[in-house]
């Protein structure tokens, strides 16, 4: 009942306009004309000057449920290339998996039910900016509309995800003395104290707290020449199961930071915390994808999504999210990003099927 020619074609347009967090208004601007030229009714919720959201509501202006998409990207790796290219029924490019292909599924299932029903729509729509880095697209969605139930279309290779891993992003600095490098001495190095920081932290993580996925990245330091640096920096990022109290975690990481250096030398901050969660399989919405997927005779093995997503945010505010999209994650934020078409077709069709059983 979909539109296979046009999905594509969606697609390949969305992924061709360069949308990286805080530069979406030229892809926003184009989903704006898309959606009016296709007569589907829409409302743009302004986020920040020239930024927002888009969406599609029933003609009552409530629904218990909402379809939510992320139109923004990483920055690119290439950018001379992160342009759609298509090979069989793949295809590459910047946000293929990530989430341009669960957004223009969405798109097209909204499309579709408009042109197959004579009802209202049984679900909204909400396309929004600012997932990769602040989130601030979901806050503003949160914050002025209310509902019980969200798909989020974020790549799980079509499997729904009822739970979802807590995020921790922290900021790490460590501090040392400028001198010439011949001179140099390991307990005034900044790089050196950085190394000894990050080694204290993954030794306790990885024999006290094993599942939890961590991640160093952005590791700098100042430029000092043929000197030592007097100053380093990192990100380290944690991917927590539920069962891990978020505050008690990141303070016993505080406690042996601070045990080991003086206050002069490291600083420690927590950028980012999100929460992670566990809905039951036995809630309304949840039941009703099952249903949907035995219709279809769709492999069904639901599992946690343990990367972050704009589903905390809508979690902390009362909607209850499920992650269910096309695409396999680790291809998201690589240079060989693509999807596979036969997949987001597929998407395209379960949120369909999704819609016409609300």
């Amino acid at each position: 009942m979909i539109n296979s020619e046009r999905l594509q074609k969606l697609l390949t347009e969305m992924i061709d306009i360069y949308s990286p967090s805080g530069k979406e208004t030229e892809l926003t601007d184009f989903l704006q004309a898309y959606l009016k030229k296709h007569n589907l009714p829409y409302e743009f919720q302004e986020v920040e000057s020239e930024r927002g959201n888009i969406i599609v509501m029933p003609e009552s202006g409530e629904c218990d449920t909402i379809f939510v998409g992320h139109i923004d990207t990483v920055p690119a790796f290439d950018y001379e290339n992160y342009e759609s290219d298509i090979y069989e029924n793949e295809i590459y490019g910047l946000g293929a998996v990530d989430m341009k292909g669960g957004c223009a599924a969405m798109i097209e299932s909204f499309l579709s039910f408009q042109e197959n029903n004579k009802k209202d729509f049984t679900a909204g729509l909400a396309l929004v900016v600012g997932e990769e880095e602040s989130g601030d697209g979901a806050y503003a969605l949160s914050k002025d509309y209310s509902f019980r139930w969200a798909v989020i279309g974020e790549p799980t290779n079509l499997q729904p995800c009822y739970g979802h891993f807590g995020y921790v992003e922290i900021a790490l600095a460590a501090y040392g003395q400028k001198v010439h490098a011949s001179l140099s001495k390991p307990d005034k190095n900044a790089v050196k104290k950085m190394m000894d920081y990050l080694n204290i932290i993954i030794n306790y993580i990885e024999k006290d707290v094993s599942d939890i996925i961590y991640n160093i990245r952005d590791l700098s330091s100042s430029q000092a020449g043929f000197a030592t640096p007097d100053r380093c920096e990192a990100y380290l990022d944690l991917h927590l199961p539920t069962r891990y109290p978020i505050g008690v975690l990141t303070a016993e990481i505080e406690d042996l930071i601070f045990r080991s250096f003086k206050n002069n030398e490291v600083n420690y901050s927590l950028e980012t915390i999100h929460h992670g969660f566990e809905l039951t399989e036995k809630g309304m919405l949840p039941q009703l994808i099952k249903q949907v997927f035995e219709k279809h005779k769709f492999e069904y093995k639901p599992f946690f999504f343990k990367s972050d997503s704009d589903a905390p945010i809508l979690w902390q505010s009362g909607i209850k999210p499920i992650i269910l999209g096309p695409g396999d994650i680790s291809y998201a934020h690589t240079k060989e990003e693509y999807i596979n078409f036969n997949e987001v077709e597929k998407a395209a069709e379960t949120y369909l099927s999704i819609m016409n059983e609300l």
